[in-house]
């Protein structure tokens, strides 16, 4: 059976060492521009170790970058990235999964689904009022695939069609918070979604809890009320952002045991965010995620997809 290099990863995060690990990235299966072998291969070239996979409320990616992973020998991680609500807040879970889609996050994915189809149906009809015929078939169209629809596709869909100059613009004018296009899903509250992971064996994160433009009090009630309903972990990294604002996470994320994870939350070549590219891990006493009871085996695990301990 083929083995990983073996690459030491320390009980304690230590500030003079990069980690070979990136456990937030996006791949075709949602919004990333890559497929999932091509992000594979791609974090293989950059020295990757240990990866997750984490596409927008799906797991279809994942059988792909398997594959891919056991060739290119790197330790594949399933996983999705939850879309949640949390005090009328969207907040996004990252479910890293050793056992991979079982129990309750089956059907969770499946309401999940369900409610992204709704939502590019209602940002559709709105786009078309402002003016993009047949809005619902030229997102499709960017997205090359019959995945469920999200804001990128039609930010794509726009461009192409003219109406705005780049997909940044699109966002400014069209999809971005409180404007038409911004449509609010019926997700569900973070405890339930918390409930689908941990159930099924995974482990619970809060992803890049920094962008969510919280105060630290109410990231503080966040994380208090994330712990309560069984969630484990944070982003500590992801990507790139202000080493204070990390160590005062570091801090947060120690007063309440959670463990501490790190990701590029990368989607597409070119962007600022490349795998495993993100900003230093300051040194801090908050436990690596690679501790936690149900990853623990992945530092001797084979290439290939991650299984759950025995």
């Amino acid at each position: 059976m083929f083995r990983l290099p073996v690459t030491v990863l320390p009980e304690t995060f230590d500030a003079d060492h990069r980690y070979p690990v990136d456990l937030h990235m996006h791949s075709t299966a949602s919004d990333g521009a890559l497929s999932p072998g091509d992000l594979v291969a791609l974090c293989a070239s950059r020295g990757l170790s240990f990866m997750a996979l984490t596409d927008h409320d799906t797991m279809d990616g994942v059988d792909e970058a398997a594959t891919a992973a056991e060739r290119a020998g790197l330790c594949l991680l399933a996983g999705c990235e939850l879309s949640t609500r949390w005090q009328g807040i969207g907040i996004h879970v990252v479910a890293l999964m050793p056992g991979g889609v079982q129990g309750p996050l089956v059907e969770g994915l499946l309401h999940q689904r369900k409610a992204r189809i709704q939502r590019a149906e209602i940002i559709a009809e709105r786009l078309e009022k402002l003016g993009l015929e047949d809005a619902l078939a030229k997102a499709r169209l960017q997205a090359g695939s019959d995945r469920p629809l999200g804001r990128p596709d039609f930010a794509r869909a726009l461009v192409a069609d003219g109406l705005v100059p780049d997909w940044a613009s699109a966002f400014k004018r069209y999809l971005g918070s409180g404007k038409k296009g911004d449509v609010k899903a019926q997700w569900p509250d973070i405890k339930e979604a918390v409930g689908w992971v941990v159930d099924a064996g995974g482990v619970a994160v809060i992803a890049h809890p920094l962008l969510y433009g919280l105060t630290r009090r109410k990231r503080g009630l966040l994380m208090d009320d994330f712990r309560a309903a069984g969630g484990q972990a944070v982003e500590l990294v992801s990507g790139h952002q202000n080493m204070d604002a990390t160590r005062d996470l570091a801090r947060q994320l120690d007063e309440r045991g959670l463990f501490a994870s790190l990701g590029s939350d990368f989607h597409f070549p070119g962007s600022h965010a490349a795998p495993g590219s993100m900003s230093d891990i300051p040194r801090t006493a908050a436990r690596p995620i690679w501790r936690h009871p149900r990853l623990l085996h992945m530092q001797e695990a084979p290439a290939g997809l991650l299984g759950a301990a025995g």
